[in-house]
């Protein structure tokens, strides 16, 4: 038995979004905490997050939460609720990092620098003395059920009441999140559920994605069609962009999520060049060029309805020679013209690698976890936080909020 006045051990594995908040709110509970991280930094696939903004969490509703969540989202109940958007929020505002909500609800630090993010949690992480040891571990140290502690590349075994795995997915494996969380996570019994990449670019087989390499699209529309059910599985709204493999861009990154058990040319993705028009409308708009520029080529009548790069590729698909004059362009071509606008097929192919991915979907069972603490239902004090826990969700804030909810859970309960 315990005296009132131990102080427990707590080992945190991973100094990642899910790391870093479960050694704070441990710390903050009265633990002894040390934080065992393989760069010689925390935070590294924060600071890449949001192309450099991090986008932290999303300011929703927690329904608008969990619908956003397409793998495992009735797990999340409890830690969303323990710690929700508005409490990351709060957090960073509270420790001198103000932030702001943009469109579809995202939220960034007020100065756009993902570095602001990471310093935040660096100054609580000091203030609470938590110990910050640069090792790689490699394996748990289990006694009869019960974790003790871990064992370090280095040789060295550090010993704790609990221990806390934040170790990431496979995703960015730049960054230091390359699976061998799994391996860890595999020694204490768990099943793994096969990683695959979640919002991830997506291959094509059509040449002109290569031809139109870098250029963006925003303010377009797209659908998901399954080709065979002829089924959308998705649509949304946004900016895509295209590159020299496909397609990437927060729409393709989003629709990505739901393309499950992705095969070649199983999903096509329609993109609406000009939503806000209907057939009808853009049919008028067309004419309307088409009188002013009566002795133009077809060519050279484009430029102020589509971006210069894309032109040529739309011309080539519409089968519409380019040396045609406006005025002698049928109804039909002109109708068919329309709807390659607003409906440009892009055939997929696949994904790009996981090392690619934003997040990794699979992981750790969610079976094996008790989701109103985050510990393992095999081994007794033997928590799980963040990206290797087997659930994801789109872009928007949505899986660094995870992260921060999962690993608060996992914190307060480890002590």
């Amino acid at each position: 038995m315990m005296e009132d006045n131990y102080i427990k051990k707590v080992l945190v594995i991973g100094g990642g979004a899910g790391g870093s908040m479960a050694a704070i709110t441990a710390s903050q509970c009265g633990a002894d905490v040390t934080i065992i991280e393989k760069n010689n930094r925390i935070g590294r696939k924060i600071m890449i997050t949001g192309k450099g903004r991090c986008n932290l969490t999303n300011n929703c509703t927690i329904q608008t939460f969990i619908d956003s969540v397409p793998t495992n989202a009735r797990f999340l109940y409890s830690a969303i609720n323990r710690f929700t958007p508005q409490d990351t929020m709060n957090f960073f505002e509270n420790n001198g990092m103000p932030v702001k909500t943009e469109r579809g609800n995202r939220v960034f630090p007020q100065s756009d620098k993902s570095v602001d993010v990471v310093d935040t949690l660096r100054k609580v992480i000091k203030n609470q003395k938590i110990s910050i040891v640069q090792d790689n571990c490699i394996s748990l140290i289990i006694e009869n059920g019960i974790v003790k502690g871990v064992e370090c590349e280095s040789g060295k075994k550090y010993f704790a009441d609990s221990v806390i795995l934040a170790c990431g997915g496979k995703s960015y494996s730049s960054t230091g999140s390359n699976g061998y969380g799994y391996v860890i996570a595999r020694q204490a019994g768990h099943n793994i559920i096969t990683p695959k990449p979640s919002l991830v670019p997506l291959v094509s087989s059509n040449d002109f994605c290569k031809e139109l390499q870098g250029l963006s699209l925003k303010n377009i529309a797209i659908k998901v069609i399954e080709n065979l059910s002829k089924k959308v599985i998705y649509d949304d709204f946004g900016e895509l962009l295209f590159t020299h493999f496909g397609m990437s861009g927060p729409t393709i990154l989003s629709a990505s999520a739901h393309m499950k058990k992705m095969t070649t040319d199983k999903y096509s993705v329609i993109i609406d060049m000009k939503p806000a028009l209907s057939e009808e409308q853009l049919d008028n708009r067309l004419q309307r060029d088409f009188s002013e520029n009566i002795n133009k080529d077809f060519a050279n009548s484009l430029s102020s309805l589509l971006p210069r790069k894309l032109i040529p590729v739309i011309i080539r698909l519409s089968d519409i020679d380019g040396e045609t004059k406006c005025n002698a362009i049928t109804k039909q071509q002109r109708r068919n013209f329309v709807k390659l606008i607003k409906g440009l097929e892009v055939k997929i192919s696949g994904f790009r690698p996981i090392e690619e991915a934003i997040v990794t979907s699979g992981g750790v069972c969610v079976d094996e976890i008790n989701p109103k603490t985050m510990q393992s239902k095999l081994v007794k004090n033997l928590y799980f936080a963040g990206e290797m826990i087997d659930v994801d969700a789109y872009t928007g804030g949505f899986n660094l909020q995870i992260a921060f909810s999962t690993g608060y859970l996992a914190g307060e309960n480890s002590v």
